[in-house]
């Protein structure tokens, strides 16, 4: 019998008047069905967290934080049922799926941590003539009620990005999953329930962008969006929430620079894992590979050889390195834009063969900058080999792109790596290694068309936190 999961509104969980399936993108198996949010039902969930903002507001901050550290553990203690409900939903290969899990145990440690270290700092009022007299200082106090609209990709630690610093500055949420994976969301509003988050703190439903993240991004009641998905969407958003704060976690078509003094053999590694964890959708995943060319001719031999290793199957096979892309439409459309490279002089290498919702990593030579697969997100397992002769040449390539999420440089020679961190626009430069690396922690956000605003607990915590001056005349 097909489970029906409900929606939380007010610490309760509540059946809508209409449902839709949830399906496993590997096999199409239905995994439930969840209720579809009406606007009713988005408006009762806002006003159970408008008066739950009074309580979030004033809970002292030893109790948020013991909030995030119990969830912290019980997501430590139910990593593997998460863990398969992400492989199930999201088509997330199994070892990638943990990862993600063991990920939202270090997001809600470090939003724990944090949520103690909220703090503001004196302003030297004597600095301005005639203010000798005064003293300033200002505090950091919770922005309000924050809708969060988070992508299928990562449907755990995207979340937890979003919900972990929201309740750890004192806020209360509504929080919109993707449609495709919600259950991992549902999973994680249990959760937080058992770790004692008062009824309200965090609303969670379900439903369409068009509706259900239209009438959020709307509501004069919120203060702030955070969303992570496509820059069009984020664009919408941008021009729609009136006054709202907005932070937006966009697309990218990020790079990795090779040059020839770098590890090949690592690089290779890390470049293998950057091109194909999870599918290719990932939004630093790495999509153009800019290689010297005195090293061109064995990085890529290496690298194809390993990348004809990948195991492309079922995610619940522990061996599973690539799953299926998110459903059989997007598959469609990465094939569709290999094939226009294609008759454009590109040259497949290997891969770029689709069944279903299945695409074999796919790696393109002879690509143009004008090509879809180089200029665009592709979000598919699809990545690009360039080589190149003069390393600030390559450089400009880098950072020759309508986005600047993060990019990744190899290179012994500190002086080419601060040429890099100097000249290429984006909002993370990660040295010997991938720009799929992301330590939760760290800010992390984008430039140009990739976003607004920043994430990594402490960042978004001043995102979603006010500054209030006081000032004593003395």
């Amino acid at each position: 019998m097909i489970k029906e999961y409900k929606m939380l509104i007010g610490g309760k969980w509540l059946s809508g008047k209409e449902s839709f399936e949830v399906k496993n993108p590997y096999n199409n198996e239905v995994l439930g069905t969840v209720p579809k949010a009406s606007k009713e039902d988005v408006e009762m969930a806002i006003s159970s967290a408008e008066k739950s903002f009074k309580i979030m507001s004033e809970m002292p901050a030893h109790k948020r934080s013991s909030i995030l550290q119990r969830t912290s553990e019980l997501i430590n203690d139910k990593k593997e049922e998460i863990a398969e409900i992400i492989a199930k939903e999201a088509g997330k290969a199994w070892k990638y799926a943990i990862g993600e899990a063991s990920r939202a145990v270090e997001t809600f440690k470090f939003a724990s941590e944090e949520a103690k270290h909220i703090a503001g700092e004196t302003v030297p009022m004597d600095a301005s003539k005639g203010s000798e007299n005064r003293f300033g200082f200002y505090i950091r106090v919770p922005i309000g009620i924050i809708g969060a609209i988070s992508p299928f990709n990562f449907p755990l630690n995207l979340v937890a990005h979003k919900v972990a610093p929201a309740i750890a500055a004192g806020n209360t949420v509504v929080l919109k999953p993707a449609s495709y994976t919600p259950l991992t969301a549902i999973k994680l509003g249990e959760i937080m329930i058992e770790a004692g988050i008062p009824d309200g703190a965090l609303n969670i439903i379900m439903g369409g962008g068009s509706t259900v993240g239209t009438w959020l991004v709307e509501s004069p009641k919120l203060a702030m969006i955070t969303f992570t998905g496509s820059p069009p969407v984020g664009q919408f958003i941008k021009n729609r929430a009136g006054m709202k704060r907005v932070t937006l976690e966009l697309g990218s078509n990020s790079a990795a620079l090779i040059d020839e003094d770098a590890d090949i053999d690592y690089a290779v590694q890390r470049t293998v894992m950057g091109s194909f964890a999870n599918s290719g959708q990932v939004c630093i995943s790495v999509q153009r590979i800019y290689i010297h060319k005195n090293i061109y001719d064995e990085f890529l031999e290496k690298f194809l050889d390993s990348t004809k290793k990948q195991v492309v199957g079922d995610p619940l096979d522990k061996n599973c390195d690539v799953g299926p892309m998110i459903d059989e439409g997007e598959a469609i459309r990465a094939e569709t834009w290999v094939n226009e490279a294609v008759e454009s002089g590109a040259k497949i290498l290997t891969g770029g063969k689709r069944e279903g919702a299945m695409f074999q990593p796919t790696v393109l030579t002879n690509v143009k900058p004008d090509m879809k697969v180089i200029s665009s997100e592709i979000f598919a397992p699809v990545v690009s080999v360039i080589p190149f002769s003069d390393f600030d040449e390559a450089v400009k390539l880098v950072d020759d792109s309508i986005y600047g999420l993060q990019a990744g440089v190899f290179t012994k020679d500190v002086n080419k790596a601060f040429r890099a961190i100097k000249n290429i626009n984006v909002g993370g430069v990660i040295i010997n290694d991938v720009p799929t690396y992301r330590a939760d922690h760290m800010p992390y956000g984008g430039n140009k068309l990739s976003g607004i605003g920043r994430e990594g607990l402490k960042y978004a915590i001043e995102e979603m936190t006010n500054i209030k001056m006081v000032c004593f005349n003395l």
